[in-house]
């Protein structure tokens, strides 16, 4: 063995990645205590991804308040025109998370499994073997290590998109800002605000979470086919922020950007006998509008019960009709056949906000669906229905994709 080299180690899984996704299995893993469990995280460096924000919705039961940042009890969309919708979708209610927080909150849980490690390396490679699977890992210090386990469930980007029929892209820039006088409702978060400038080609919309009445995340966000740069995010940003928020004077105290795919495409969710694909890189953000936490939290705890019974499998992380009214969605707004402002007010103007709520989230009956369907542009949508599955699936360039924000 090269002195480089670390003894093999040994545990029931691995989890690869130490983002929303392989922090949320981590933990479901260890909470009985029955199954040992190394986290692989990236060490500090470049490889290892700053703070982001993501957002959910849910019924005031979950896992993580102690880590919620804020959250709001009602939302509200702006049209073009300006005119503005409230909805109170109790009993849900929006919440955000910052990841350091959810982080700091998630290891110390596995701290206290005697069953659980965190490993700070980067995971070069992983795969099968005769009876499981291994990772092999280099430490900060240049040491390669083996890990060896009955299964691997692997989170890091994939490095390039499967084929798809329709890809957007969901990217934005966020600034949280503080102003002079309190400006904000700490009650109401702003999901979706359309008196933006809207691109000849996809939608724009501004996004503002109130932290205090004198503090907000303030967001640009577009759907469309390729980001912009920085100084453009910043000048709609200013826009926005001076021009129709009207916040007068203000600073900004730090600044997030990133990246969504929104696409159809058919993510791999086992790439080996005992490998398995989660997250983003398993099919885990929501096509039609980037949402991704609730999901991760739903497919963390069918792994978890899975394993517990002797089974090891990814579930699908959405189901087969969500999917396929997304790829209709997805391709409506990329060919503009509907417009997607008054598509998205639409629906909140006419359907009940915690009925959709729960069908933004997949939660939503047959008959639900088909309720909601009639408040869509019919003809459009059935028009583009009958489209898709006859569409070619094709390579879309990759963007610099960083987990969501959602």
């Amino acid at each position: 063995m090269s002195r480089r080299d670390a003894p093999d180690e040994t545990s029931d899984v691995v989890v690869v990645g130490g983002g929303a996704s392989g922090l949320s299995l981590a933990q479901r893993l260890t909470a009985t205590g029955s199954t040992t469990v190394t986290l692989v995280e990236p060490p500090d460096g470049p490889r290892r991804p700053p703070e982001r924000t993501w957002c959910y919705w849910d019924d005031g039961t979950g896992d993580f308040d102690e880590a919620v940042a804020a959250s709001w009890s009602r939302l509200r969309i702006h049209d073009t025109d300006g005119d503005r919708i409230t909805v109170d979708p109790s009993p849900l209610r929006y919440r955000m998370l910052r990841s350091t927080a959810f982080e700091r909150l998630a290891h110390a849980r596995l701290a206290r499994s005697p069953g659980a490690r965190v490993l700070r390396a980067t995971a070069d490679t992983v795969r099968d073997t005769a009876d499981g699977a291994e990772v092999r890992c280099t430490a900060p210090d240049g040491r390669t290590l083996t890990l060896r386990a009955r299964h691997v469930f692997d989170s890091r980007p994939l490095p390039a998109l499967p084929p798809a029929r329709t890809q957007l892209l969901q990217h934005f820039r966020g600034w949280f800002v503080r102003t002079d006088t309190d400006r904000f409702d700490p009650g109401t978060a702003d999901l979706m605000d359309f008196r933006v400038p809207q691109p000849r080609h996809g939608l724009a919309f501004g996004y503002v979470l109130p932290l205090a009445p004198d503090r907000a995340l303030v967001e640009y966000t577009e759907f469309s086919r390729t980001p912009l740069t920085t100084t453009a995010y910043e000048a709609a940003l200013g826009h926005y922020s001076r021009d129709i928020l009207k916040l007068g004077t203000y600073t900004v105290e730090t600044a997030e950007q990133g990246v969504i795919p929104m696409t159809d495409a058919r993510f791999p969710r086992r790439t080996g006998n005992a490998v398995f694909r989660i997250g983003t890189a398993g099919g885990a953000t929501r096509p039609a509008t980037g949402y991704t936490f609730s999901a991760v939290q739903r497919q963390s705890r069918a792994i978890a019960a899975a394993l517990r019974d002797g089974r090891a499998t990814a579930p699908r992380p959405h189901g087969r009709r969500a999917l396929a009214m997304d790829a209709v969605l997805l391709r409506a707004l990329d060919t503009g056949r509907i417009d997607g402002p008054g598509f998205f007010t639409g629906l909140f103007r006419r359907v009940p906000p915690e009925r959709l709520l729960r069908f933004l989230d997949g939660g939503t009956s047959p008959r639900e669906e088909w309720g909601i369907g009639l408040r869509t542009p019919l003809g459009p949508m059935l028009r583009t229905a009958v489209e898709v599955p006859f569409l070619p699936r094709r390579s879309h360039p990759v963007p610099r994709i960083g987990e969501s924000r959602r």
